[in-house]
């Protein structure tokens, strides 16, 4: 039986803020916009090729503090190109960094080891992993 990830709630201060971040300046494709009420909004994400989105919103499920979401992972077969592209989107993203040595250095040596780190608008913190065999 397969168990599959499908969406990971991102506690975020300002639904229309975040959710520009996500789609605009990271290219995640937005799958609803749903209003409930006035009190309950739920907006669903997704990564581009991705199997699992991300929500945010308002006034649904247990409540976590704008920012705590840390580690969350993306995956690109090509570091440089990702770093390139959330640069030119003006995100705020650190420099390639190398954690560890990579065990087979080919197809590629940021295989597995090669990271770079951003955090939305409240603080939430990504990081992108390069896997060259996965794209």
């Amino acid at each position: 039986m397969n168990w599959t990830l499908e969406v990971v709630v991102v506690p975020v201060s300002d639904v229309d803020r975040a959710k520009a971040f996500y789609a605009d300046q990271l290219g995640f494709t937005v799958d609803h916009d749903t209003r409930m009420g006035d009190d309950v909004r739920l907006v669903q994400l997704t990564p581009p090729g991705s199997g699992c989105s991300i929500v945010l919103g308002t006034g649904a499920g247990p409540q976590m503090p704008p920012g705590s979401v840390k580690g969350l992972q993306l995956v690109v077969p090509d570091l440089h190109r990702a770093h390139a592209e959330l640069v030119e989107r003006g995100v705020r993203v650190s420099e390639i960094q190398v954690l560890g040595q990579s065990p087979t250095p080919t197809p590629h040596p940021l295989d597995n080891v090669g990271f770079i780190f951003f955090s939305d608008p409240d603080g939430n913190d990504w990081a992108v992993q390069q896997i060259s065999s996965r794209g």
